[in-house]
């Protein structure tokens, strides 16, 4: 702008000044509902222009081969989780049959090594019980030899023993006391 002053106009009547108001104002308002429609119109714009490149980017990601191959990759693995799992159920359950089946054969292993060694420790003391007896046998033999021998003349040493025996208490010539047995 210049700074040369203004040319002296006129001054306005209050009617004309009031009608010069009043086309502004109008103005104004055309001009605020022209920027209203303009700004609704502009948020079209933009709208459609946003929901453009979204319908462009959707198409060029399922036009991408690497997200196709990642689409592909999900749903075979999708269908193939659920028989992996069952694979890794059935593996679990042999897993836990092969370790309850291997303590089972541990526990199996020394069961039969107290066995063998109970067995080993029964025929060694039926050894010695054999060993034992055949000495308990010749001790009973020779008991009974001496009993049979010696019970008797033991028994026949006193009055009422020799009556027990059914023989009769008797004093010999030579004044020794003996045990004498008269059978007919």
């Amino acid at each position: 702008m210049t700074d040369e002053p203004l040319p002296d106009r006129p001054a306005l009547s209050d009617a004309d000044l009031r009608e010069q108001l009043d086309r502004m104002a109008d103005l104004t308002i055309d001009m605020s509902e022209q920027v209203t429609e303009q700004t609704r119109a502009i948020n079209h714009i933009s709208t459609v222009a946003s929901e453009a490149r979204r319908a462009a980017k959707a198409a060029q990601k399922q036009t991408d081969p690497e997200h196709y191959g990642e689409l592909v990759g999900q749903t075979i693995e999708g269908r193939l989780d659920e028989t992996i799992r069952t694979m890794d159920r059935v593996s679990a359950e042999v897993l836990n049959g092969i370790q309850r089946s291997n303590a089972s054969f541990q526990e199996t292993t020394t069961m039969h090594s107290k066995t063998l060694s109970l067995m080993s420790e029964l025929r060694e003391k039926q050894q010695k019980d054999r060993q034992l007896s055949r000495w308990i046998g010749l001790g009973g033999v020779v008991l009974a030899v001496v009993m049979t021998i010696v019970l008797p003349r033991f028994i026949a040493s006193t009055p009422s023993g020799c009556a027990i025996l059914g023989s009769v208490w008797q004093t010999t010539t030579t004044g020794v006391n003996a045990c004498v047995s008269f059978h007919p």
